[in-house]
């Protein structure tokens, strides 16, 4: 199975934003594990702080990979466009989120993507990733 996790705005910043909420890892050094957890499964990854070049990027591999992860960011609760790209596409999306959103300010606790997207996994910290691969590999076995 090809899966495409693609993190949004400020995700290139794990380890070092907001530890009490992100955690200490960066997500290249969580990479190497999930890789080594799934090594039947081809993980590629793609981070980008900009609504279009994501937008690009689900376009790209959305008729191409098994499924996608994907963690907006703040994206989540501002972007209709990207919420329309996941509709475009044939790839499944799992929208992810480190923290438990629903804990947190107001404003985090409204999705625009979630309605297109699969399922959701939020708030289990980088294990959010683990839990959604589990649920896409899950599903296509």
């Amino acid at each position: 199975m090809n899966i495409l996790i693609v993190n949004g705005p400020n995700l290139n910043l794990l380890g070092k934003r907001q530890t009490d909420v992100y955690g200490t890892c960066s997500f290249e050094n969580y990479l190497d594990e999930l890789r080594r957890r799934y090594p039947r499964h081809q993980i590629d990854y793609f981070q980008s702080n900009c609504e279009g070049a994501i937008i690009d990027r689900l376009h790209q591999a959305g008729f191409s990979v098994d499924a996608i992860v994907l963690n907006a960011g703040a994206y989540t609760h501002t972007s209709i466009a990207i919420a329309d790209a996941i509709r475009s596409i044939e790839a499944p999306v799992v929208e992810v989120h480190i923290s438990n959103v629903h804990a947190r300010e107001d404003y985090r606790r409204v999705s625009y993507i979630a309605e297109a997207c699969r399922g959701s996994v939020v708030g289990f910290g980088l294990d959010s990733y683990r839990v959604a691969i589990e649920a896409v590999v899950g599903v296509n076995k």
